[in-house]
């Protein structure tokens, strides 16, 4: 959704990074917000989906 924005949050690590990401299904909030369709998140948050096995 976009180039990745730097985090100046006061807990940022330095050179963190902010990344839209959109999800297939709307979620809530821990506090029971929502449902989302997309959200910014910390860089340290992410994973990378495993490379499926041929």
């Amino acid at each position: 959704m976009g180039a990745p924005e730097p985090n100046e949050h006061a807990h940022a690590l330095n050179g963190e990074l902010l990344y839209w990401v959109t999800f297939d299904t709307p979620h809530h909030d821990s506090g029971g917000d929502g449902p989302y369709r997309k959200a910014q998140i910390w860089g340290r948050y992410l994973r990378a989906d495993p490379e499926p096995e041929a």
